[in-house]
């Protein structure tokens, strides 16, 4: 991993969010993050971290079996190439509380990802998907392309609604494979086999994400390959070459409706794929980015 923080430290920094950027950076050897803490915005508290300066903003939409600290071994670099970077905890996970008193429930990723940009007076900006978070991306660029530099989702099935594609996903799928534990599901094989500090700070992270009875938020628009085409956004979709969930194939679909879009498939990660490899994953991210 790029940064040495043991499970156990990043475990006590958990509480104190300050105090886990404060270690990062250090780590790193990179300048300070200026803010990590909430935004009060329509119907959320949301917690979100801000490494601030002048830099090109990128922001990062964490997985489903995540949360912000899971863009821990990312940020760093991206820092340090010179982008101002921000993340933040989905509405219902990791230490962002929805707040009915402020505004509807439970909105969409969308329009927490609008209300914070608006929030932070962010005009264009480059913006990073993994998984469960490339879902909020295809959507928030249908709605606002007018706001985006670049897109990047990876490792996700992008909540299409397309019933060929539906019905492969059924026909390919693993026996019992949404009933398997979270790793196995997620994560490759070698990775655990390699990394098991890795492993359990991810599975440290999993079980602070989504809070118990927590709803899912729904998509601001039902995603279709129809939609997908009408992206003019330049877009790199990045699957892990030993994704379970979200097989490269999957993508290629994606690929197929998107003008223009870039491909690269990861070595060596599965679902999981700026967890398992962020070296990897950030340079091809960074070299996207920059023509953009």
């Amino acid at each position: 991993m790029v940064i040495g923080l043991t499970a156990a430290a990043l475990l006590d920094l958990h509480a104190d969010a300050g105090s886990l950027f404060l270690a990062m950076a250090s780590a790193a050897q990179i300048p300070i993050p200026r803010f990590a803490g909430y935004a009060d915005l329509p119907g959320v508290r949301l917690w979100y971290t801000d490494s601030g300066g002048s830099g090109v903003p990128v922001v990062l939409l964490h997985a489903n079996t995540g949360n912000a600290d899971s863009w821990q071994y990312n940020i760093p670099g991206l820092v340090e190439a010179g982008y101002r970077v921000i993340a933040f905890d989905r509405r219902g996970w990791g230490r962002s509380t929805a707040n009915p008193g402020t505004g509807p429930q439970p909105g969409t990723i969308a329009e927490d990802l609008h209300a914070l940009v608006e929030y932070l007076k962010i005009d264009r900006f480059h913006l990073v998907g993994v998984a469960g978070g490339g879902f909020a991306a295809y959507d928030y660029v249908l709605w606002h392309p007018e706001r985006l530099r670049s897109m990047v989702v990876a490792a996700s099935g992008g909540a299409i609604v397309d019933e060929e594609l539906r019905q492969l996903r059924q026909k390919t799928g693993l026996p019992g494979f949404a009933s398997w534990p979270p790793e196995f599901r997620e994560v490759s094989m070698g990775y655990m086999a390699t990394n098991p500090e890795g492993l359990q700070r991810w599975l440290e992270i999993h079980h602070h994400s989504r809070q118990a009875g927590a709803p899912a938020q729904p998509q601001r628009t039902t995603i279709t390959f129809a939609k997908l085409a009408s992206i003019r956004v330049s877009t790199l979709l990045m699957p892990g070459d030993q994704d379970l969930q979200t097989p490269p194939w999957v993508m290629r679909r994606q690929l197929a409706h998107i003008p223009g879009a870039q491909f690269i498939v990861l070595p060596e990660a599965a679902h999981s794929i700026n967890w398992e490899q962020p070296e990897a994953f950030n340079r091809n991210v960074l070299e996207f980015i920059g023509k953009h």
